[in-house]
């Protein structure tokens, strides 16, 4: 797998269920419904591949598969982008 980083364009917003990542060139709101979702997100940079960032978010390994999905279609929906 690819490591992530959150597009320069994002900005991320806190809320109760978990995030809101703006994207200011596309105007793309998503919503991040799952806080160790929020926390991969937001420090994925700092890893080598997406398994250290989700080890590090405290993602359980049997979660690892549908995790990497979803950080797959952040990138494609420019949120994330493979660096």
């Amino acid at each position: 797998m690819p490591a992530y980083a959150l597009h320069p364009q994002v900005g991320l917003r806190p809320e109760k269920f978990g995030a809101l990542a703006y994207h200011y060139g596309n105007r793309r709101l998503t919503f991040l419904n799952d806080d160790k979702l929020v926390a991969v997100v937001q420090k994925a940079h700092e890893y080598d591949d997406v398994d250290g960032a989700l080890a590090a978010a405290g993602v359980p390994e049997q979660n690892w598969p549908a995790y990497r999905t979803v950080l797959a279609r952040l990138a494609e929906s420019e949120v994330l982008q493979c660096r």
